[in-house]
């Protein structure tokens, strides 16, 4: 239950607001001017104050300006009840500080929704400032020193979020907010090329990142991104990401080298797209789904034709036929849409 302070020196006022106010659910305090008013205040430390303008001792003014110069008490949210309906009264009241101003007489609804805001607003910005000082003292005493810790980080402060098969975690063009830590399941980022086909870029795995844009601008995602099987995510926004690299030079060092790693990779990658036969793009590829989804040898792969093709950047009809005659060759097995690899070291060396 929300506890209202109600500074009003007219008695039968402040009885019948105190009355309204407790039907509606609020515990009410009240107070008949504005020096005990002040008092109340920092001794019940209330959710939210409703105070006249015209008393005996401190008038509302003098009690909105010593309220707000106690860091105990320059949060709560206050609102001034007067009779006083000129322009510069108002504006004096809000430039004071005051988070709304109701003339009297008010109606009862009009109270009401005025207290309901700004507790709502209240409430939101409380949030807000935890969830900062949270973060910030998180990052602070985490004491991360290593691309290990990061990671740990990541999985014991990322928000968490889980994928289906095909479901997209983020869409090309979408605004870079998140920076993610996979920590089930495997995941592929894809773009269409101008005839509308999918071009998977990389594939990740368990204890990868996924979805780093420039921390600099406000760069959106370059690619999509979508779990090839169920898949757990932990995101961190990228401002906290930041911070964490600006207080660690050896994190991000080490950060810059994962990604140039990765980089190093996704360019193997197309220059086998670019020069290689269709038979070793599908043999590499193979190879690659099985590496990416830790399957063994003997295992078998549960992948599309179509992201297949779209990794080996081949056509899915070109796919079919060379998978075809890798089962003549003894190099796989196909079980519906199941590949099993019976001789690795032999795709190994397809030409």
């Amino acid at each position: 239950m929300k506890t209202i302070l109600l500074i009003e020196d007219d008695t039968a006022l402040r009885e019948n607001t105190a009355e309204l106010l407790e039907l509606s659910n609020y515990k009410v305090i009240t107070s008949p001017n504005g020096k005990l008013g002040i008092f109340k205040a920092k001794e019940e430390k209330p959710d939210i104050i409703l105070c006249d303008i015209m008393m005996p001792e401190i008038d509302g003014y003098g009690v909105l300006e010593a309220l707000s110069c106690d860091i105990k008490t320059n949060h709560i949210p206050f609102i001034f009840l007067s009779a006083k309906t000129e322009h510069k009264e108002i504006r004096k009241g809000m430039d004071l500080g005051a988070d709304d101003y109701l003339t009297k007489p008010f109606e009862e609804e009009e109270l009401l929704s005025a207290i309901e805001s700004r507790l709502a607003k209240a409430t939101i910005i409380s949030r807000i400032v935890e969830k900062e000082t949270f973060t910030e003292k998180t990052i602070e005493d985490s004491g991360i020193r290593s691309i290990h810790e990061l990671k740990n980080f990541f999985d014991d402060h990322g928000e968490v979020s889980t994928f289906k098969k095909g479901e997209t975690i983020y869409k090309e063009g979408e605004h870079s907010n998140c920076i993610y830590l996979i920590l089930k399941g495997v995941v592929k980022s894809h773009k269409m090329d101008e005839s509308g086909k999918e071009l998977i870029t990389a594939l990740y795995k368990a204890d990868d990142f996924v979805g780093f844009t420039s921390f600099i601008d406000n760069t959106p995602y370059l690619e999509s991104a979508t779990a090839v099987e169920n898949a757990e995510l932990a995101g961190i926004s990228k401002t906290n990401l930041k911070d964490i690299l600006e207080k660690s030079k050896n994190i991000s060092l080490e950060l810059m080298e994962l990604l140039t790693h990765n980089l190093s990779e996704i360019k193997e990658q197309l220059l086998q797209m670019a020069y290689s036969s269709v038979r070793k793009k599908t043999a590499q590829t193979i190879i690659q789904f099985a590496e990416v989804l830790n399957k063994k040898p003997e295992d078998c792969i549960k992948i599309s034709r179509n992201d297949l093709a779209s990794v080996a950047g081949i056509a899915t009809e070109s796919l079919i036929r060379t998978l075809s005659s890798f089962k003549k060759d003894g190099l796989i097995d196909i079980e519906g849409r199941n590949i099993k690899i019976l001789d690795l070291s032999g795709l190994q060396v397809v030409e």
